[in-house]
């Protein structure tokens, strides 16, 4: 698969983390989204079927998501990247990052600092802003954000546009500016956005 097939704003990967492409038959991005995105299905079933809903506030579950997400079709899939990106925090302090980001959000909703749509927010955009892994860290940080505010705050999942992310502009582009937005402590439009 090439690196120029990616949409805007999609982390290119390093030539050793495509090599763990687990199909190697796979030579376009639709073809690679297809099979990502059945992959992804199965992890909503694995979700749905699980019994322990109490705790997703941890490394462990973090992981254990974005591996059901993508282990059909990534090797690295759960496994915290080992190469610095075009956006993520340094490769060394992924779990630094993520712990602080846990223990914030426990707090958070322990002590209700925020409305529960500003907490799942705020989540988010961290999450991404850390970017665990070498790939899927948009759909793998919406989906741990729905699961919290599902599982977690008790309401409805954010709505997310309600469009394709994988098309570029339109609803992509929102929600990358959204994103840029709140690097920069606007978090303005992210809170729209993700109800819209």
């Amino acid at each position: 698969m090439k690196q120029e097939d990616l949409p805007k704003g999609a982390t290119p990967l390093d030539p050793d983390e495509i090599d763990d492409l687990k199909i190697k038959t796979i030579t376009t991005r639709g073809e690679l989204d297809r099979w990502e995105q059945q992959n992804i299905g199965d992890a909503i079933d694995w979700l749905d079927s699980r019994k322990n809903k109490s705790e997703i506030l941890s490394e462990d579950f973090v992981r254990k998501l974005h591996e059901k997400m993508l282990s059909k079709v990534w090797a690295w899939a759960g496994s915290f990247r080992k190469t610095n990106k075009n956006i993520g925090v340094d490769k060394y302090r992924i779990g630094i990052e993520l712990k602080t980001l846990l223990d914030d959000t426990k707090y958070w909703i322990n002590n209700n600092t925020y409305e529960t749509d500003e907490i799942a927010a705020r989540f988010h955009h961290r999450l991404v802003k850390i970017h665990c892994f070498p790939n899927g860290n948009g759909r793998h940080s919406r989906l741990m954000t729905d699961i919290l505010i599902s599982d977690v705050l008790e309401k409805e999942p954010f709505t997310w546009g309600n469009e394709n992310f994988s098309v570029e502009g339109g609803v992509r582009d929102t929600y990358i500016n959204a994103l840029r937005s709140a690097d920069n402590n606007d978090y303005g439009p992210l809170f729209k956005f993700v109800r819209s």
